[in-house]
């Protein structure tokens, strides 16, 4: 989810909740401690450089149990972050403390923010000699699909 995606979320919506991966929610005490712009620079395996920008959104927790963070607040920190960093509108990743910082993306069900598992990918796997990956058939079906389109009036022959 892109930053004005994010904003436009927030502006329909009274309390800010975020779900994690297997389904529960981040504590509603939760903290946006740091909220900025990652700017990646790198080279593939296959030596491609890319180029990378994200807006990072840093959730914590503490023991201030009676601290609940509104949509307007977030919205004036994003707009502080905007007005001071030169935030572009990139998606966001969110970090969120696990067995250690876990990484990631964002969506929206209509009612709360979906934290969405992140995973390393192979950027040059034509380089890297990855096989590209194979259509599963269900040799079961094999059979019936084959008589399904090759019967007499069908136009397979």
């Amino acid at each position: 989810m892109k930053l004005s995606e994010f904003k436009t979320h927030l502006s329909g919506i009274s309390e800010l909740n975020f779900i994690l991966p297997n389904g529960t929610r981040v504590p509603n005490h939760f903290h946006v401690t740091e909220v900025g712009q990652i700017r990646k620079h790198f080279i593939d395996c296959g030596g491609t450089v890319r180029n990378e920008t994200l807006v990072s959104f840093q959730l914590w927790e503490a023991g201030d149990f009676d601290h609940r963070l509104a949509p307007q607040k977030l919205k004036n920190i994003i707009a502080l972050s905007e007005n001071k960093l030169g935030l572009e509108d990139a998606e966001i990743e969110v970090e969120y403390q696990s067995d250690t910082i876990g990484k990631y993306g964002m969506a929206f069900n209509g009612s709360d923010f979906e934290l969405v598992p992140k995973h390393t990918n192979c950027l040059a796997s034509d380089s890297c000699g990855i096989p590209p990956e194979k259509l599963k058939v269900n040799l079961a079906e094999l059979g019936t699909q084959a008589k399904a389109c090759c019967t007499p009036g069908s136009g397979c022959c």
